[in-house]
């Protein structure tokens, strides 16, 4: 899609917009630690917007060392505009910007699909909560 652009992120204009798509995508957790969720983005080494027509239509979040590794926390793209190749433009775009770096993540159980279209290969990992570590 020609009329997509790609842009950094910036509070004021893109937290409510992004808030908006997590609730729609039903990532309750996101929308639900808003101050969280809120400082996670300011505090994000990768953090851009995908717009059309100045209208948020997506978004990716992640971490990196800039060198070895390079982790996306989060993406979403609004619904009716998947399938369109924009979700794997905008991973290239982050992939070229750390071209020596590892690109990780977390697929869902519906979502991997997608990423082993885009020549992910999973790997095994772990995950805990601060409120898990406590017991």
């Amino acid at each position: 899609m020609e009329d997509v652009a790609f842009a950094s992120y910036i509070e004021k204009k893109h937290f409510e917009p992004i808030q908006e798509l997590n609730k729609q995508e039903g990532w309750t957790q996101l929308v639900e630690r808003y101050k969280e969720t809120k400082q996670a983005w300011s505090r994000s080494t990768i953090a851009y917007v995908m717009l059309k027509n100045e209208e948020v239509i997506g978004y990716v979040r992640g971490l990196t060392d800039e060198h070895v590794t390079l982790y996306i926390c989060e993406m979403l793209i609004s619904k009716p505009y998947r399938g369109l190749g924009l979700g794997g433009k905008l991973l290239n775009i982050i992939q070229a910007k750390y071209p020596t770096a590892r690109m990780e993540m977390v697929a869902s159980r519906i979502s991997h699909t997608f990423y082993e279209g885009q020549n992910f290969r999973p790997f095994y990992g772990y995950r805990r909560t601060y409120e898990e570590c406590k017991s």
